[in-house]
């Protein structure tokens, strides 16, 4: 398989129903967005990372292509027979347990910090800022995504502030209070 097509030379994009849309279509950037967040993971992976972080990340990379691929399916015509694609309640009950147990690792917090910290700690604020602005373009979408993407979503970016917050503190970085 080439990796150029030539199908897009004209500022057009195929979503998975066949329907040919503009790449400043809604729905393209709503998944494009979803992929600078993927990469985004993938830059913290590549720091010095916990393995456990780590695992997690990955993991959250998977989630983001099967949400890319629900956003570029509006007709729904994947998921029915790709089950791997679709994102449930279930991941987003796995984000809560992932937030509160890390969260036993670090001090409640009284005040607003400052992102920052060390490389990979900065890098997953960069991520949850990313990761915001994704779940802005996806909640514009028409016809409206299944609302267990928005929750995701929303709970991905708790999860990844609360990833920075420890990756900082297990790297001795303490947090900058606003």
């Amino acid at each position: 398989m080439k990796i150029y097509t030539k199908s897009g030379d004209a500022g057009e994009t195929s979503l998975f129903d066949g329907t040919r849309v503009s790449k400043a279509d809604s729905r393209v950037d709503a998944y494009g967005e979803i992929d600078e967040l993927s990469a985004w993971l993938g830059f913290v992976r590549s720091t010095e990372i916990d393995p456990d972080l780590d695992a997690a990340l990955a993991h959250l990379q998977r989630d983001l292509f099967a949400i890319s691929a629900q956003l570029a399916d509006p007709s729904h015509k994947i998921a029915p027979r790709v089950d791997k694609v679709v994102i449930g309640a279930d991941d987003v009950v796995r984000l809560e347990e992932l937030i509160d147990r890390l969260e036993t690792e670090l001090p409640p917090l009284t005040r607003f910090i400052l992102a920052g910290g060390r490389q990979a700690g900065a890098a997953l604020h960069v991520a949850r800022a990313v990761c915001r602005r994704a779940e802005r373009r996806v909640v514009t979408l028409e016809p409206t995504p299944d609302a267990v993407l928005l929750q995701y979503l929303n709970r991905l970016s708790d999860l990844l502030f609360v990833m920075a917050r420890v990756t900082n503190h297990r790297q001795g970085r303490a947090e900058t209070p606003w």
